[in-house]
């Protein structure tokens, strides 16, 4: 089986994220996770003569990565500048210099204004130099992608002449995000062909959209080395994701890599942590929902033989398949979640609570597996449909200053009433105008003893309200309890069930 190098550079490259700058602990912590959790074979940590912040980032990491037998995978990008980047990686402590050179003639024409003779020449100094001091070098060939397709000779001219030097390591970026899956695998065969003992790397960026294609390509074509970031970070559209390229590499190359997939998810929460940059819910491998089935027929589809699984599978990547509920939810996504939660109901049950699901879908979209158990008590709490007690409508209103009003329109044995009251919150005020209602039809009311309102576990702002209230009436303490979105409506529903149990007694 073929092996392939992984390079992460998200300390480097991903801190070029607009707006993302990881402070010295956070670098620290994400080399740690990167080299010992993930086990990635190399990190690019910094740009080199950055600031005296990069400069103690830098250094913490070194010192870690020394006591820790890491140093000679940690690698730092420098410029050719004589002797400046090569002592600014030495005395942060680190022993590997990735060496930006000029891949295309015109950066090296327009941006340095040199000769392509001249530049080979500076290069060739910087090396020597690193020799010397026992620091081993890669060569960046920046911009290789536009050199490859403007000024191909200039490319080659490059390599013939740095072939031979002490180089461990080309590397071949597609600065611009220009490339196509095609190009890639054209150009990546053509240095292959010309330089088959020459090590090469492939940096991608993702301005098409094809980053993880290209890298796909890439390494078809014979690559040896890749570079990603975690969670694509990195300028413009990003880099090739992390998640991405060792899912294909794994999957659909039969490719090994030391990587520990399992390890990917965390991993990417605490780099979406640190960076502020949220990770899209669709976004493969890591997404909030790329493991969870919405559509009914696929959960019915898993119950019989795992019709709608892939390769995929989460628990490769340390997460869990889901199964949504919503208004698009058939019976087999619920069951699913009630195996879970170790919950069996009959075929009545089950539609009823199917039922009411969809129902409460229809109001926020999707229910959570947390308020799973709050639907099914209130499923199986609920009267008879033919209830003598019902509300046909209500109007609530709710006025900086003033009190709640709330009009009640009920039908109580047949007959149509309607009242409105004032209250002190807005529940106050609907109870206020249904015991308006029982006065003129002189039924006795009862006495509210206690309103607990409790949601599910996760405190997000749309989860269910289960209100619960306590009633006395006749000497008799009972509880009922209604589920909906908004408080003020769930306390309604469980005040509708208390009437039609009073009714009965």
């Amino acid at each position: 089986m073929a092996s392939v190098e992984i390079l992460d550079t998200t300390l480097r490259d991903g801190e070029q994220t607009s707006g993302v700058s990881f402070t010295v602990h956070e670098k620290l912590s994400i080399a740690r996770l990167l080299l010992e959790e993930l086990k990635v074979d190399r990190i690019e940590i910094a740009s080199a003569r950055v600031s005296e912040g990069e400069f103690d980032s830098v250094k913490r990491i070194a010192e870690w990565a020394q006591k820790n037998g890491h140093i000679d995978r940690v690698e730092v990008l420098g410029f050719v500048d004589g002797n400046l980047s090569l002592n600014w990686i030495r005395d942060a402590g680190c022993t590997v210099l990735n060496l930006l050179c000029k891949g295309s003639l015109k950066h090296c024409k327009h941006q340095l204004k040199k000769s392509p003779e001249q530049h080979v020449a500076d290069i060739k100094q910087v090396l020597a130099a690193a020799k010397e001091v026992g620091v081993s070098v890669n060569v960046y060939l920046e911009d290789w992608s536009n050199g490859m397709r403007e000024s191909e000779e200039y490319v080659y001219f490059m390599v013939d002449s740095l072939k031979d030097e002490d180089i461990k390591r080309f590397m071949l970026p597609d600065t611009l995000g220009i490339l196509n899956p095609s190009e890639t695998a054209d150009f990546c065969s053509r240095m292959i062909a010309r330089y088959p003992d020459v090590f090469f790397d492939f940096h991608a960026h993702n301005d098409y959209d094809f980053a993880v294609a290209n890298v796909f390509e890439a390494i078809k074509a014979g690559i040896k080395g890749v570079h990603v970031t975690v969670n694509g970070l990195g300028e413009r559209a990003g880099n090739a994701p992390l998640s991405s390229v060792i899912a294909v590499l794994h999957d659909h190359l039969n490719i090994e890599t030391k990587l520990c997939e399992d390890k990917i998810n965390s991993i990417s929460k605490v780099v979406e942590t640190y960076s502020g940059i949220r990770i899209p819910p669709n976004k493969p491998v890591i997404g909030e929902s790329v493991f969870t089935q919405v559509a009914g027929v696929h959960a019915d589809g898993d119950n019989k033989k795992n019709l709608y699984y892939n390769d995929l599978l989460p628990e490769r990547f340390g997460r869990e398949r889901q199964y949504a509920l919503g208004k698009t939810s058939g019976k087999a996504n619920i069951l699913k979640n009630l195996q879970v939660l170790g919950i069996e109901l009959d075929d009545d049950m089950m539609r009823r609570v199917t039922a009411r699901v969809i129902e409460l879908g229809d109001k926020k979209e999707m229910v959570s597996l947390d308020e799973l158990p709050y639907i099914v008590a209130d499923v199986l709490k609920s009267e008879k449909e033919d209830q003598a007690i019902k509300i046909l409508n209500y109007s609530l209103a709710l006025t900086y200053g003033l009190h709640p009003v709330a009009t009640v329109k009920m039908e109580i044995n047949g007959e149509i009433h309607e009242q409105t009251a004032a209250g002190h919150g807005q529940y106050n005020a609907v109870s206020k105008a249904m015991w308006k209602i029982y006065k003129t039809l002189h039924k006795p009311a009862p006495e509210l003893i206690d309103y607990v309102v409790v949601i599910p576990p996760g405190g997000k702002t749309d989860a269910f309200v289960q209100t619960i209230i306590t009633w006395k009436f006749k000497d008799k303490i009972f509880k009922t309890r209604g589920l909906d979105g908004d408080q003020t409506v769930a306390a309604i529903k469980a005040t509708i069930k208390m009437l039609n149990l009073i009714e009965e007694m």
